[in-house]
């Protein structure tokens, strides 16, 4: 599923097999293969990952 937060376009396939996350970074673990989303500050990776536990 696409997913556009603050200008960037990111690109997840359901079924979301796994999230980690290390303050700033977030990785996900999908269908595809594991993706690394890197943020600026806490409050990016919070919204983030609000958006992928809302879809």
């Amino acid at each position: 599923m696409p997913y556009t937060h603050k200008g960037q376009h990111y690109s997840i396939i359901s079924p979301v097999i796994s999230i980690a996350v290390n303050k700033l970074n977030i990785v996900v673990q999908d269908q595809s293969g594991s993706q690394l989303f890197e943020f600026t500050d806490r409050k990016e990776s919070k919204e983030f990952l609000s958006l992928l536990y809302q879809a």
